[in-house]
């Protein structure tokens, strides 16, 4: 029972979040578009459209980052603690994996 509470609480929020976003895009647009290219006024359900097709063509609206950005600060922290001996001798084996014969090292120097 508490878990259907807690389904249709987080429905009914998001419904409210869509209606004021939408209507906040509906008004901005009346006020910009019509003055600044001439294009027509757009009613409430056009401005909910108009948010849906650009979630699906932009991928906006995201919460949290995903977990690479967990690991990126774990490797950032590591190197960092590295001593200049090591980071040479990562440079070097990483060289060997995945840069080209004579190419620099690409790894990011963060003591700058």
């Amino acid at each position: 029972m508490r878990r259907l509470l807690r389904v249709l609480k987080f429905v009914a929020i998001a419904i409210l979040i869509l209606a004021i976003v939408s209507f906040l895009v509906m008004r901005l647009w009346n006020w910009l578009t019509p003055a600044l290219f001439g294009w027509h006024v757009i009613t409430f359900w056009q401005a909910a459209g108009i948010l849906v097709l650009s979630k699906i063509l932009f991928g906006g609206f995201r919460g949290r980052r995903g977990p690479h950005m967990h690991w990126r600060r774990r490797i950032m922290q590591r190197w960092t603690e590295m001593t200049p001996e090591e980071r040479e001798k990562f440079r070097q084996s990483m060289h060997g994996r995945c840069g080209r014969s004579g190419a620099p090292s690409t790894v990011p120097n963060v003591n700058a």
